[in-house]
C-alpha cells in the first residue's frame, strides 16, 4: 500500500488501484463546484475526485470497475470524515448507472495506448481514446441540465480526434488547465451539453 497527499490530506492506495500522478493533481485542482449538487466520480481508482467534489460539498457517486477501487475509496472518504456524502457503485462507464443524471461528472480515463503491460487502470484502448470516446457517446445522457463533465487526455492520445468526437455528439466545451509533463501535455477539457 502506498500513501499519497491531496492538500492536506492523506490517501491511501492499494497495490491494485491506480495510483495519482500529475493527471489526476491537475484535474482536481481544476475542478471547482457548488455545494449540495450530484457528482459522479466515473473511474475512481482511490477516491482523489469524489474526495475533492465532496470537500466541495457535492455529494458523490464514485464508480469504478475495480472493486479495489471502490474498497480503496471508500476507505479514504471514511479516514477524511466523509463517508456520508461518497456512495460507491460497480460500473464499466456508465452501465450500472441506468438514467442517472448527475450535476458535474469528473473523469481521469485510461489514456495510454494499448501494450504489453494489458493495465486497464492507464490503457484506454488501441490508440488510447477508445475508452474516452465510448464515455462520451454516453456522457449526454447522464448530464443533468446545466451540468458539466471535466476529464483528462494526454496530447500523445490525439486531442483534435477528441475536439472531432465533441462536435459530432454537440457537445460544447473549453480547455480549462493545461500542463506539460516530461513526454506529454496534459489538458483538461470542461464539456457542457
Amino acid at each position: 500500500m502506498k500513501r499519497v497527499f491531496f492538500k492536506n490530506y492523506e490517501l491511501l492506495v492499494y497495490d491494485s488501484v491506480y495510483e495519482p500522478h500529475e493527471d489526476s493533481f491537475l484535474l482536481a485542482e481544476t475542478v471547482k463546484v457548488s455545494p449540495g449538487i450530484k457528482a459522479l466520480d466515473m473511474g475512481c481508482g482511490c477516491g482523489i475526485q469524489a474526495i475533492n467534489l465532496a470537500l466541495q460539498g457535492a455529494e458523490v457517486l464514485a464508480a469504478d470497475i475495480n472493486e479495489k477501487a471502490l474498497e480503496n475509496t471508500l476507505e479514504n472518504a471514511k479516514r477524511l470524515g466523509l463517508g456520508d456524502k461518497i456512495e460507491v457503485r460497480k460500473s464499466n462507464l456508465f452501465s450500472s448507472l441506468s438514467d442517472q443524471k448527475f450535476d458535474c461528472i469528473v473523469f481521469n480515463p485510461p489514456y495510454l495506448p494499448k501494450s504489453d503491460l494489458k493495465d486497464i487502470s492507464i490503457e484506454g484502448g488501441l490508440k488510447g481514446f477508445e475508452l474516452l470516446h465510448e464515455f462520451l457517446e454516453e456522457l449526454p445522457k447522464h448530464l443533468a441540465n446545466n451540468g458539466c463533465c471535466f476529464f483528462v487526455q494526454s496530447s500523445i492520445t490525439n486531442e483534435r480526434k477528441t475536439k472531432r468526437k465533441l462536435k459530432q455528439l454537440a457537445l460544447s466545451y473549453e480547455i480549462a488547465a493545461r500542463a506539460r509533463f516530461f513526454f506529454e501535455e496534459l489538458i483538461v477539457f470542461k464539456v457542457f451539453l
